[in-house]
């Protein structure tokens, strides 16, 4: 039983770096975040659409000079890199709902805004 196990456990952690999560964008409003990123924040990864590690990290950047981002650059999107998020989105994209570290729909209409401002 536990050989079999080895093979998931090392399969799931090969495919953790590479988790995407666009918080409700298209790909082509994500690959406008990633221009920008690219442009302004250290991303050298690739314009393809997908949020991945690298992008997230990328975002965290700005978050953390200006938003109140105190975790990490990892590119993990946890609780405090989605309130950084919605300070952000708050002061700037019309974002009303609570700072919860939430990412629901108010949080993803805004970033939705932001990307296509962008």
């Amino acid at each position: 039983a536990a050989p079999a196990a080895q093979p998931a456990a090392s399969a799931a952690a090969a495919v953790a770096p590479r988790a995407v999560n666009n918080l409700g964008l298209t790909s082509a409003e994500a690959k406008k975040v990633q221009r920008d990123i690219k442009a302004h924040w250290g991303y050298k990864g690739k314009i393809d659409g997908l949020l991945g590690t690298e992008s997230w990290k990328g975002i965290q950047r700005p978050l953390k000079k200006y938003n109140g981002y105190k975790g990490k650059i990892d590119g993990i999107v946890g609780k405090q890199t989605v309130k950084a998020l919605q300070r952000l989105l708050k002061a700037r994209y019309g974002y009303t709902g609570a700072i919860d570290g939430i990412a629901g729909a108010g949080t993803k209409a805004a970033f939705k805004r932001l990307a296509n401002q962008l």
